[in-house]
């Protein structure tokens, strides 16, 4: 009897059960959207999607408790659990999912498509541990980049051997435009601003312009893309130069509204040292601001932010010969001119530069595959150069440029499938006044320059692992210039038979020349990516480029006194056209990654500046330096790699090795960098306040290929001329430095995160000279420095 109950009653309970399902209606809207079909809808282990009106219904549900999710792209996912006991309705109103945007914003601004050509990258760490030092001294850390320097301050990135305009700087999407012609200007700006940097290799980044034949550099600074508010501030200080900086930011960040963010950096430096005598006048100062506000709505944001830099640096007093004797000696005795006793004042010759930017975002969303980007940036940059001069003039400055750059943006992207879609048109128009009062013959005189340019870019993914890239854009560009030319040089230089027509006006000893120089320029880049199961990664891209020549390369004419030498420039010059071939190699081996990359680049009149002797002016004698064209290759090859030895000790090894040719003149090209290996060994201990402990070798080898510049002079020796030969040539010898950082972590106050960093530089003081170092001739470079770091979170 009590079987057959048992037995009834489970057939009745598996009645109930069967019986009693259930089923879930409901209707969905998109926040700004009157369109809501073919939302997915996953409700316990069923799933359906929204029809044209937004309504959906999912049937015979069990009595037990349900999980739903629904989701939809560029939307915030809804995620909910009910208890079914009955048959419900149940709608939802999905809300923009603002980060998915804003992310898609960073990827347009500061990334290419082209993924071809794989980009480096510089991390906020990397970039904190150079908070007291210059952009090319962070980017160094990159495979395949050098530096050229001009004393200790004045740093400029080097690409795969190429520098100055083949390098274009893009901070927070404005290309810098600052006087950045010659070797002796570094980019202006603080690198404490920066949240991560891009370095992308090669012309392959249309979108950006196409005449950085050598590379980008893309700079995206700090922001926040959640509700949120958070600062930082960083102290620095740094035993070699007596000195430091101090840089504190705050970030307030909003998923819908108003967003900001500001920044201020100081920095006070003495003179450097080597390891044998002081750098005399090679102080520092430097001020920076950068700020920004952010108002997000559903379809769109608009943005708008500023930033100042103002920097003061002197130049080493005994890279300002006043003959050829001394030029000479310097060279022969290896000792400077000028040592006095260490000081934190910074006398004549020196650089005072000033840098503004000014611009506004709009970004409007058609979807969440296609968005427009409109953008207005203003640069205002003013360069003073300071030379040793008499009496009054002392505090005159001997160059004084003012430089005025508009530049108007559009950008359209589109994604569809398997399709990524970008074009764009871009136009500027920059001014540049040079200032009469001077009293000096001005080294770039005035001139206005008009850039317009368009650029089409798509990538298409044949596959998951396959993907093909191609790009063309399309640049006009027109220079007319207003300068004094002395008829001497006019004369000397063949300009009477090549150029009449820019002769204007007749003063007496000079000629008042109108030059003017217009260029149509295309520039195309085509790759693909593959990547295979066995964890190879293969990027191949070839580009072809244009770059015109600046203003430096065209008008220089007298004296640079921010390095003491005459500079010489040449109406005659084309525009440079680069081809180049590259390939990247990626392989992930468990623990252990390499990366290589070899390239060449071929360059048709390729402009370079080159040494040719003396010139007798009132202030002295100056060596002469002219801007010449020939055809040139450079063949090289980086490689990285990186090993997880394990959970707390790694090891990073870079190389990077660049052949520069002059195929006219059958002779290697100047100023290449030598070979250079970099090996990086580190500790880490996370329960250890996240201890870290890194010791860095750095290699950098003779450069055994070098042009013969030298040229013979007369000097005066026991009151009599002497022929000499004044080797400018003669690259230093080879160099050996290690470096060491450490850093820990506490939690010092309330919702305060402390960070302690203690960092040697040059352990060894190992007394040296960098052949990219333009005042090579007159001094060592600097010697052993302690660094301390004090960070704050909060």
């Amino acid at each position: 009897m009590s079987k057959k109950i048992s037995i009834f009653f489970w057939l009745m309970l598996f009645c109930n059960t069967m019986y009693s399902q259930h089923s879930i209606t409901g209707k969905i809207t998109l926040q700004g959207q009157s369109n809501a079909s073919n939302i997915h809808v996953h409700i316990g282990n069923k799933t359906t999607r929204t029809d044209v009106s937004g309504s959906y219904v999912i049937d015979d549900l069990a009595p037990v408790k349900t999980a739903i999710s629904i989701s939809y792209l560029g939307y915030q996912n809804t995620d909910t659990i009910v208890n079914l006991k009955s048959n419900l309705t149940l709608d939802f109103k999905l809300q923009v999912n603002t980060t998915k945007l804003n992310e898609v914003v960073v990827q347009a601004k500061a990334k290419t498509d082209n993924s071809s050509n794989p980009a480096q990258l510089v991390n906020l760490q990397t970039i904190e541990k150079y908070s007291n030092q210059s952009l090319g001294d962070a980017l160094s850390e990159v495979a395949g980049v050098s530096t050229l320097k001009t004393g200790n301050a004045v740093v400029k990135p080097i690409i795969n051997g190429l520098y100055g305009s083949r390098v274009a700087i893009l901070n927070n999407n404005v290309k810098l435009e600052d006087q950045q012609w010659g070797s002796e200007h570094a980019p202006n700006f603080d690198i404490n601003s920066a949240n991560k940097i891009t370095v992308i290799k090669g012309a392959s980044a249309l979108q950006y312009g196409g005449d950085a034949i050598g590379g980008l550099v893309l700079i995206e600074p700090i922001s926040s893309k959640k509700d949120t508010l958070f600062g930082k501030t960083i102290l620095n200080y740094d035993t070699n130069g007596k000195g430091g900086s101090i840089s504190s930011s705050i970030h307030k960040g909003n998923r819908n509204g108003w967003s900001y963010n500001a920044l201020t950096t100081l920095k006070y430096m003495g003179d450097k040292t080597a390891p044998d005598y002081i750098l005399s006048n090679t102080a520092n100062r430097g001020a920076s601001f950068s700020g920004d506000i952010k108002y997000d709505a559903i379809k769109y944001n608009v943005s708008a932010s500023y930033s100042y830099y103002k920097s003061v640096i002197g130049i080493l007093s005994a890279s300002h010969t006043g003959n050829v004797n001394d030029l000479y000696q310097s060279i022969n005795n290896k000792t400077p001119a000028i040592i006095n006793d260490f000081s934190y004042t910074i006398n004549n010759p020196k650089q005072d530069v000033t840098h503004h930017i000014a611009k506004i975002n709009f970004n409007y969303y058609f979807n969440e595959s296609a968005f427009l980007a409109v953008q207005y940036a203003y640069q205002y940059n003013r360069r003073l150069e300071f030379d040793v001069r008499r009496a009054e003039y002392n505090n005159t400055a001997a160059l004084d440029l003012d430089l005025k750059t508009s530049t108007l943006s559009l950008d359209f992207q589109k994604k569809a499938h398997d399709w990524n879609l970008k074009t764009g048109v871009i136009g500027s128009f920059q001014n540049n006044y040079a200032n009469p009062a001077t009293g000096i013959r001005p080294l770039i005189p005035n001139y206005d320059k008009i850039d317009l340019g368009a650029y089409g870019i798509a990538t298409y993914h044949l596959a998951n692992d396959f993907t093909i890239d191609g790009g063309l854009r399309y640049d006009f560009s027109k220079i007319d210039a207003t300068k004094y030319y002395q008829k001497s040089r006019w004369e000397e230089r063949g300009y009477d038979s090549t150029f009449p027509e820019f002769i204007t006006e007749d003063f007496g000893t000079q000629w008042l020349t109108k030059p003017s120089f217009t260029f149509y320029n295309v520039s195309a880049s085509a790759g693909i990516q593959k990547k295979t199961a066995t964890n190879w990664h293969f990027f191949a891209n070839a580009s072809f480029a244009s770059r015109n020549p600046n203003p430096s390369e065209y008008f220089s004419d007298g004296l640079h006194h921010s390095t003491g030498v005459i500079e010489l420039g040449d109406l005659n010059l084309e525009k440079e056209q680069s081809t180049k071939l590259s390939l990247t190699i990626r392989k992930k081996i468990n623990q252990f990654s390499i990366e290589v990359n070899p390239y060449i680049n071929y360059i048709q009149n390729y402009i370079y500046l080159k040494p040719v002797g003396f010139e007798t002016t009132i202030r002295g004698a100056f060596p002469v330096w002219e801007y010449k064209q020939t055809n040139a290759k450079l063949l090289g090859v980086d490689l990285q790699t990186q090993w997880k030895i394990n959970d707390s000790w790694q090891h990073s090894f870079a190389m990077a090795y660049v052949k520069g040719d002059d195929r006219t003149e059958n002779q290697p090209l100047i100023d290449m960098p030598p070979l250079n290996l970099y090996n990086k060994i580190s500790f880490s201990k996370k329960k250890w306040h996240e201890l870290l402990l890194e010791i860095k070798s750095e290699i950098v080898t003779r450069q055994n290929r070098f042009a013969d510049n030298n040229f013979s002079t007369n000097i005066i020796n026991n009151n009599e001329f002497q022929a000499v030969i004044v080797d400018i040539s003669t690259p230093p010898p080879a160099y050996h430095l290690l470096h060491f950082y450490s850093e820990m972590k506490f939690n010092s106050f309330k919702k305060v995160s402390t960070t302690v960093a203690f960092s040697v530089q040059n352990i060894m003081d190992v007394s040296y000279r960098d052949y990219l170092n333009r005042q090579r001739f007159f001094a060592d470079e600097i010697g052993r420095s302690f660094q301390i770091q004090l960070k704050f979170n909060y």
